[in-house]
């Protein structure tokens, strides 16, 4: 009688014992499941398709810290792009200084003021003259913002009978904004200056 008993109470605690492994088991099982389904949904949510014709192409979304270097040095091209691009179609250089000015402060404005004021691009029109600009290299300090930059590049003025070749050094800071259709990196050029703009050398066509 007292060993059936004896019996029963072992055979009750070893299936409490299993009951409680079965129940922590099922909760770190569950747990797991959830863990990996939120990382899966992270990933899923930071992978995105861009259309480019009738193909669609894989790409991965990233921090903004992750490019920010990246970023900074594409918007500095493409203000250097639009505001020393230039042929002579009056059109065509509103189109691109407009395009340029939404990356930028009063600074270049003031700029393509004074060039404006000194017939500048009249000339450019006039005289049948095409200017393109060649970034060399872009030096960006992203230790701390506003971020400092200087963007070295070749300027090519094509004139009628001759092409002259011009060294350009610029100087800027670049600080944070939202991004938009016109700025699409987000970032917006302050205190623009013209450090160095002088013929390298000037040939005959």
């Amino acid at each position: 009688m007292f060993t059936q008993s004896k019996n029963i109470d072992t055979a009750f605690r070893h299936i409490k014992k299993f009951s409680l492994l079965l129940v922590t088991g099922c909760f770190l099982l569950c747990g797991f499941v959830l863990y990996k389904s939120y990382e899966l949904s992270v990933r899923v949510q930071d992978k995105i398709y861009i259309l480019a014709g009738d193909k669609a192409m894989e790409a991965y979304a990233a921090k903004r810290k992750d490019n920010i270097e990246v970023e900074a040095r594409s918007h500095i091209t493409i203000f250097h792009e639009d505001f020393f691009t230039l042929d002579p179609d009056e059109k065509v250089i509103n189109a691109n200084i407009t395009k340029a000015l939404y990356l930028s402060d009063g600074s270049a404005k003031r700029q393509y003021d004074n060039l404006k004021e000194t017939s500048y691009y009249s000339g450019i029109i006039s005289g049948n003259i095409s200017q393109q600009i060649s970034i060399d290299s872009i030096a960006i300090n992203i230790k701390s913002e506003p971020y400092l930059f200087h963007c070295y590049a070749t300027i090519r003025i094509i004139r009628p009978n001759s092409v002259v070749t011009r060294n350009l050094i610029t100087q800027g800071y670049l600080r944070n904004t939202s991004r938009s259709d016109h700025n699409p990196h987000g970032f917006l050029i302050e205190k623009w200056e013209t450090i160095e703009n002088k013929d390298i050398k000037t040939e005959s066509r």
